[in-house]
């Protein structure tokens, strides 16, 4: 570009070495923003919280399919488990967790499946020392036959449109809980296959494990089962399940069937 006074100015070079830099620079702040927000992320998700959906039937009837649940990570310690998005799985295997706090009765945990590695979900049942058995669809814990409370029959449509029919009932495990839990029960003599839910055990929990079963009796595949999970190490646990917050299911209440009450920022 000539100046009036016939000289060559140096605007435009000036322009063309200025703009590469602050695109650079640009790049490098947005990197840097998204490496601090994937660090918070992973720390947050590792120590604290971490949300979870739920794509079975067996946690029925207090979870149902599609519900989004709160899961506190720090509730029981922490393990290699407790990274987010299966990163624990490349570190070596390791037994025990860092300020470790064992589970209750009645828990419902989320765990990492000792043969599969699957996130899975399921409520505490028996600890280390228990012996858990079920007799005539009737859950055993140590000997003693666990009471439930006849609340009523339920029919519904499970995800794959199947009509079911369960019976709810209350049910409270451990001298310590202070609330009751609601079970389903198609019957007290189902069969799975080859298997019967409500004929299994008796089984002496381990030390260093804990006994999982679903809510949904005899739809789930928990520690009574031949391929299920078996027992559970601590090291495995991930978290406490602790609040509902939303749920993607759709229900329309017709033809009788029992649809699930509203599912949003509901403790469990």
């Amino acid at each position: 570009m000539l100046e009036p006074n016939g000289t060559i100015s140096d605007s435009d070079d000036a322009n063309d070495t200025r703009q590469p830099v602050g695109f650079v620079k640009e790049v490098a702040s947005w990197v840097k923003f998204l490496a601090s927000v994937v660090v918070t992320f992973l720390v947050f998700t590792t120590f604290a919280f971490v949300v979870f959906f739920i794509p079975s039937e067996s946690m029925q009837p207090g979870l149902q399919v599609g519900d989004r649940f709160v899961v506190a990570k720090w509730v029981y310690g922490w393990s290699r488990e407790s990274l987010p998005v299966g990163l624990g799985r490349i570190l070596p295997s390791s037994e025990g967790r860092v300020f470790f706090r064992a589970p209750k009765h009645g828990d419902v945990v989320v765990f990492a499946n000792p043969k599969n590695g699957k996130v899975t979900i399921k409520r505490v049942i028996g600890l280390p020392g228990d012996t858990v058995e079920t007799r005539g669809g009737r859950l055993y814990l140590n000997g003693e036959q666990v009471q439930r409370t006849f609340l009523g029959i339920v029919r519904y449509r499970d995800r794959f449109g199947t009509l079911r029919t369960a019976q709810s009932y209350s049910e409270k495990i451990g001298t310590d809980r202070k609330r009751s839990h609601r079970i389903f029960e198609f019957s007290d003599e189902h069969s799975a296959g080859n298997w019967s839910p409500d004929r299994a055990g008796p089984f002496l929990v381990k030390q260093g494990h804990v006994f999982v079963m679903g809510d949904n009796r005899d739809m789930s595949l928990d520690s009574r089962a031949p391929d299920g999970p078996g027992q559970i190490p601590m090291e495995n646990l991930i978290g406490k399940a602790e609040m509902v917050l939303f749920t993607f299911a759709h229900c329309k209440p017709k033809d009788g069937l029992d649809c699930p009450p509203s599912r949003l920022w509901r403790l469990m």
